[in-house]
């Protein structure tokens, strides 16, 4: 045992097979054709990495015909990097073509592939032959999610069994060729809690959560909580007490955790959205995550360490560690379980490191995988840009694996699992626990529940936002809602240095709105030079404050139009007007006085609600049934505002410099994008009038092709998907009253808005 917990990383690699398409993360990632990663890896500090020698992608036609030249690029370069891969031969998968997790031949065919990686690398030491086989049993053979697309107890079992014995056989494969080999056997491990009504199924849920473990340590047999439901389910018995006769307990047993792993059912289905609603055996209620519905929230990893431990008396170790969310509640999740973990290990539990899962990020996680939809979670790198960026979860990483303190400022915030908005439902108070957890009555949460973490006599050091328009409102809310410590200061105030000197902040945002290009075209030139000279005023200060982060905004308006693809952040700039000029001085002088600074360039910006904006223009002329002219001719990559500011915010967090282009994924007309917002708002889109933008006598000049693109931090969401929250958050909270959806001529008559052009 190590004198200290240590750092292991892990690759999201599951190969899923939904009825007969295959879903591959390595493909996804990039990682299946980039032969750099693993130098990233080792440079966070990881003792040992999860690493998929899988079973599916090396011999899909057969061990005689097996490929193994991408492993043997990838396992020798871990070994000499110092980093013990830990061999995983199946994740979420169930083998290849023909056959399944229920073939008969399914144990035999996976140890026969097992025994070929120990033979060709027989120094690996560490293997988990099948990942999560109770979580894989239960989406493929309980809730049909993928395949065999199961929807009984008995697949289920059935599953679960072929996957436990086939872990057997591929052990004693493995160690006949290396003795000393070990089995790192992982499975998601949660606890559920309800109602008294639920108690049979909470303690069921409860009991079922050990049974992949149970199985392999020969521990099933007649007496057992889950015995009588396996019998019941069909499942032979022989088939069960195999495993009495052949244990294999795991070297080390893996607790893979999420923040959806902890549940609370709720016979009460009315209190709860209908997306939480389920039935069993006739009975309806809501399951949900625990932290979503509890006033308290769960006791977490740190409980469940201490029940494995209890059961098992085995080496332990956080697998999987890992939240969807937004930067600082990454860290503050990695941080408590490092937390947790190392608490356990000073009261005497053997546990030996703690995973940083999914370190180049996951994909459609959302949808279990079984679309590819393009949803994506971050993890120690971002490879959403031409390359893996780095996070600051890797920042994080490196000081856990060295045992320093990590003092990134938003640690002393909570995560969202512990904010008073995190609920979906009335907050349930639990009086006296029993054997469902607690017995339940809504009630609001104490206030005591939903506290800051920290000191409140010392703040932490804060955000320093300059502004006081809709963009500076928007980061003040967006930051309070993160729990995000910050400060504003007016953009007139005359000493913005003393400000920054005296608030001590760890980022400066420059959130001043930005001038209408026709604006700009009409102001005076003291008025544009003293845009440029605060921006950059800002950023020398910062410099000389030893280097604070700083982020101030430019614009798309800086190009010249004449691209035929999107703009990134190497091509050069050409500004066509007088706000392009003073965006690319700006630019010049904030990157001159401050290296470190980071520079957004966005699109036009949307969702501010501002009367200025090109959006709310048209939505309000739409709802008016007035026309609304728009330029045909202008392409443009618009931008959401509250996406744009949650990615800044992350890209602070991130310690992120130099120019970024932020703009929502893809690229239209400003017709086409008006035409779009009228149908998703139910307005009539044969108002949106198509028109040159010459025609439009505007003030400023327009570059005609505007579409942004990232080679850094391709971030956003797609603007279809970006423009249906912005306007269901207009029809919630910014329209006054239902327009008329006429299609009549009268609409003709009215007076047109030509501002169609942003």
């Amino acid at each position: 045992m190590d004198d200290r917990l240590v750092l292991w990383g892990g690759l999201e690699c599951t190969v899923n097979r939904v009825r007969d398409t295959f879903f591959s993360q390595l493909d996804r990632s990039g990682h299946a054709t980039r032969d750099d990663d693993l130098q990233r890896f080792a440079s966070l500090g990881i003792r040992a990495l999860r690493y998929p020698v899988l079973w599916e992608r090396t011999a899909p036609s057969g061990i005689g015909d097996a490929d193994w030249s991408w492993l043997d690029a990838r396992l020798p370069t871990l070994r000499a990097l110092g980093v013990e891969p830990i061999a995983g031969l199946l994740h979420h998968g169930s083998g290849p073509l023909p056959g399944g997790l229920l073939d008969p031949q399914f144990a035999s065919r996976l140890a026969q592939f097992a025994r070929a990686v120990a033979e060709r690398y027989p120094w690996l030491s560490y293997y988990t032959p099948v990942n999560e086989p109770n979580t894989t049993a239960r989406f493929s053979g309980l809730y049909g999610v993928w395949h065999p697309h199961g929807t009984d107890d008995r697949t289920y079992l059935e599953a679960l069994i072929n996957q436990c014995k086939a872990t057997v056989h591929a052990m004693r494969e493995v160690r006949n060729v290396n003795p000393r080999a070990k089995l790192v056997q992982t499975d998601d491990l949660g606890k559920t809690q309800g109602t008294p009504t639920m108690t049979k199924l909470v303690s069921f849920y409860n009991e079922r959560r050990w049974l992949s473990w149970d199985l392999l340590c020969g521990k099933v047999v007649p007496g057992h909580a889950l015995w009588q439901y396996i019998t019941d389910a069909g499942v032979a018995a022989e088939d069960v007490l195999w495993f009495v006769d052949n244990p294999c307990p795991p070297d080390i047993v893996g607790i893979n955790y999420y923040i959806t792993s902890e549940r609370w059912l709720d016979d009460r289905i009315h209190e709860y959205p209908q997306a939480y609603h389920c039935e069993w055996y006739g009975h309806r209620f809501a399951d949900i995550e625990a932290a979503r519905a509890l006033a308290n929230p769960p006791p977490g990893m740190r409980a469940l360490i201490d029940e494995a431990w209890q059961r098992y008396h085995l080496p332990l170790a956080v697998t999987e560690a890992h939240i969807d969310a937004t930067r600082q509640d990454q860290l503050r999740w990695l941080h408590e379980i490092w937390s947790a973990a190392s608490e356990a290990r000073g009261h005497g539990a053997d546990v030996r490191a703690v995973t940083v899962w999914a370190l180049l990020g996951s994909y459609d996680w959302n949808c279990l995988v079984t679309e590819e939809r393009g949803y994506y979670e971050p993890g120690a790198f971002d490879v959403r840009g031409h390359e893996p960026r780095e996070t600051a979860v890797a920042a994080l990483m490196r000081d856990l694996a060295a045992g320093r303190p990590h003092d990134h400022p938003v640690l002393h915030g909570t995560g969202w699992w512990r904010r008073p908005g995190r609920f979906f439902c009335e907050p349930v108070v639990l009086s006296a626990p029993s054997v469902t957890g607690g017995t339940a009555a809504p009630a609001p949460a104490p206030a005591s529940a939903c506290s800051r973490s920290g000191d409140e006599t010392h703040p932490p050091a804060p955000i320093l936002i300059v502004g006081n328009g809709a963009l500076a409102q928007l980061f003040a809310i967006l930051c309070a809602q993160r729990d995000l410590h910050y400060a504003t200061v007016l953009v007139d105030d005359l000493l913005l240095s003393d400000a920054i000197r005296a608030l001590e902040p760890w980022a400066v945002v420059n959130a001043m709105d930005p001038l209408d290009p026709d604006e700009a075209e009409r102001s005076s030139s003291v008025h544009l030079r003293t845009i440029t000279k605060t921006a950059a005023a800002l950023a020398e200060t910062c410099a000389a404050c030893g280097g604070i982060e700083y982020l101030t905004f430019s614009s798309d308006i800086v190009f010249d139009g004449r691209a035929t693809r999107p703009y990134v952040e190497t091509d050069g700039v050409c500004p066509l007007n007088r706000f392009g000029r003073c965006m690319t001085e700006t630019e010049r002088d904030v990157s001159r006085r401050f290296p470190q600074a980071l520079v957004v360039r966005t699109g036009p910006i949307f969702g501010l609600w501002k009367s200025s904006d090109f959006l709310h223009r048209a939505l309000h002329a739409l709802a008016d049934d007035r026309p609304f002219v728009a330029a045909k001719d202008v392409t443009i990559s618009p931008t959401y505002a509250s996406d744009l500011v949650h990615a800044c915010l992350d890209l602070l967090i991130d310690r992120e410099s130099g120019i970024v282009h932020l703009s929502s994924r893809g690229a239209l007309t400003c017709f086409n994008f008006a035409v779009e917002a009228a149908g998703i708002a139910g307005l009539d889109p044969s108002l949106v009038e198509a028109c040159a933008v010459e025609a439009m006598c505007l003030a400023a000049p327009r570059p005609t092709y505007r579409a942004l693109a990232s080679r850094r931090a391709a971030v956003l969401p797609t603007i279809d998907d970006a423009l249906r929250r912005c306007i269901e958050d207009w029809g919630s909270h910014v329209r006054n009253r239902q327009p008329r959806l006429s299609t009549s001529m009268e609409t003709a008559e009215k007076p047109a808005s030509r501002c169609g052009v942003d």
